[in-house]
């Protein structure tokens, strides 16, 4: 039947019921409550006609109720669906048609925007309002009471299995959404830091989880939402430990920085150096008020994490390992780099994962010290593939030589040692006179400057060249560097066709709660500082 995480959460839940599963606030959540609650929530699904394998759209600020909505579908064989709450009426009801979500549990804070959009999303049957009573519109049910405690699992029409898909949306860095399906077992198992094995075993679940002289304490800095954020907080609840979630909706240093202390937090979830940076700006700038001794592991995932801000953050957190992993909503153990205060930092290069191979234009392997540049490619659990569309699926998961392989546009070179150094997403590759420039090697570079907060590396059209390299800066406050010495700081570090030929100022980088930068719009933006220049 393979792994099932709904089977995990509740074994769990059975061996240690009085632990806390779940800190928000000042709420503290038991493993009793998380799951009979999402036995309610399971009930109601039910209730609303759901069949096995309906679609359940989470349209939800990071709380308790994300992580019990996504049990609650996982229990009865539904499959939840991440809803990015940033988006606008016509993204979220594109998201919700496409993934043919039936159901949509939402937070009360939108309900404006899901009455302009209800009447034009005719797929979804029943809608379910986290919020106060008072809060909840005529249309939806109310979450405070759907979701009451329950003993008794509710019985699903067909029975769980790892079959059973989670559905993970990526937008990516260009072009709409796609829904990557996932089977629960390859996830589990490529998500695995339990050291249980490829065939289920409940029975050693029970007893990894009561043998533990000390559970974790997990925080996801990122949104729920987002896939990098969703599995972290599924690891941590798969060992029995506490899941924290932060009350703002954006990042907030001073309760992120408070919550690792005052819960003594033992790993952090974050995204590059799009949260670690501010991290420790902050911390450099008040040295005392925050101790992190607590912190075991730092993970990140999804973005570039340069080398000295993982360095700066060691000198803060002595008792951590950071964890840089190379990982993508489509592909899972890709390569990592780990990094300690006694194996110090280093970024962009990583140790291939044991799955992992980086493949020539031909799909053939790459030697160590190869001078060619390849993708990263991973076979074993993978995927089956994008949600409803099976061109973009035969593209990123291709068989080749009788193995399927996840390749998810990751392009980096094999050096001598076996280890490799990412170099980028081709999807947002800069052709400069027929010579490929990858963003994130030159905005690695860039960000080396001390008076850079953020940079971008976007690629304009060029006459002569078809496209030119454009840095976008974000400076740290009142240290801006005059355009020539950022171009000559690269220009001795990267071959001259990556060098910037202009470096323009903003105010903002303006990434999303993943730290992901919108390199389309921000491509746009220099174009029209560019043509204002000229």
């Amino acid at each position: 039947m393979g792994w099932n995480f709904a089977d995990v959460w509740e074994a769990i839940a059975r061996a240690c019921p009085h632990q806390i599963a779940q800190i928000h606030g000042k709420e503290r959540i038991s493993w009793r409550q998380l799951d009979q609650c999402a036995n309610g929530v399971a009930q109601w699904l039910l209730q609303a006609g759901c069949q096995h394998q309906d679609k359940v759209a989470l349209y939800l600020y990071n709380g308790p109720e994300y992580l019990q909505a996504a049990f609650a579908c996982l229990k009865v064989s539904l499959v939840p669906v991440n809803t990015n709450y940033r988006y606008k009426q016509q993204e979220l009801r594109s998201l919700w048609d496409n993934a043919d979500a039936i159901v949509v549990v939402f937070d009360a804070a939108f309900t404006a925007t899901i009455e302009d959009i209800r009447a034009h999303c005719p797929k979804v049957r029943a809608w379910l309002c986290v919020g106060a009573p008072e809060d909840c519109p005529a249309w939806a049910s109310c979450w405070a009471l759907e979701s009451s405690p329950r003993t008794e699992l509710p019985r699903a029409p067909q029975a769980r299995s790892g079959d059973d898909l989670i559905l993970i949306y990526t937008g990516g860095t260009t072009g709409h959404p796609r829904g990557v399906m996932w089977r629960q077992h390859d996830l589990y198992c490529a998500s695995n830091t339990t050291g249980d094995p490829e065939q289920a075993d409940l029975v050693r679940v029970r007893e990894r989880v009561l043998a533990a002289a000390v559970r974790p304490v997990g925080l996801p800095a990122a949104p729920l939402m987002h896939g990098t954020a969703f599995v972290f907080a599924s690891t941590i609840l798969n060992r029995g430990g506490t899941v924290l979630t932060l009350t703002a909706h954006h990042l907030d240093l001073g309760e992120l920085l408070d919550a690792v202390q005052a819960q003594q937090v033992t790993e952090l979830c974050i995204v590059g150096d799009a949260f670690c940076r501010p991290m420790v700006d902050a911390l450099d700038a008040e040295p005392g008020r925050w101790r992190l001794d607590s912190l075991k592991a730092v993970s990140s995932s999804g973005m570039m994490w340069g080398q000295d801000n993982k360095h700066r953050l060691l000198q803060h957190a002595p008792n951590a390992v950071l964890v840089d992993f190379l990982n993508s909503s489509e592909a899972s153990g890709m390569g990592r780099a780990v990094s300690s205060r006694d194996k110090g930092a280093q970024a962009a290069r990583f140790k291939l994962g044991k799955n992992a191979v980086v493949l020539d234009v031909q799909d053939r392997p790459l030697p160590p010290g190869s001078p060619e540049i390849g993708r990263i490619a991973v076979r074993g659990g993978v995927p089956l593939g994008y949600y409803g569309d099976p061109q973009k699926t035969a593209v990123t998961f291709p068989v080749i030589d009788g193995v399927r392989y996840a390749i998810p546009g990751d392009y980096a070179r094999v050096e001598a040692d076996g280890s490799v150094t990412l170099l980028g997403r081709g999807s947002v590759s800069i052709n400069s006179g027929g010579e490929k420039v990858f963003p994130e090697e030159v905005e690695e570079c860039v960000k080396l400057l001390p008076q850079v907060r953020d940079a971008v590396v976007v690629g304009v059209p060029h006459e002569r060249f078809g496209e030119s390299v454009v840095a976008l800066v974000e400076w740290t406050s009142g240290q801006v560097l005059p355009e020539q010495e950022v171009i000559a700081h690269v220009r001795l570090r990267l071959a001259g066709h990556k060098v910037p030929r202009h470096v323009l100022s903003v105010a903002s980088m303006q990434r999303g709660p993943n730290g992901k930068a919108d390199y389309l719009g921000l491509q746009r933006m220099a174009e029209q500082a560019l043509s204002s220049l000229q």
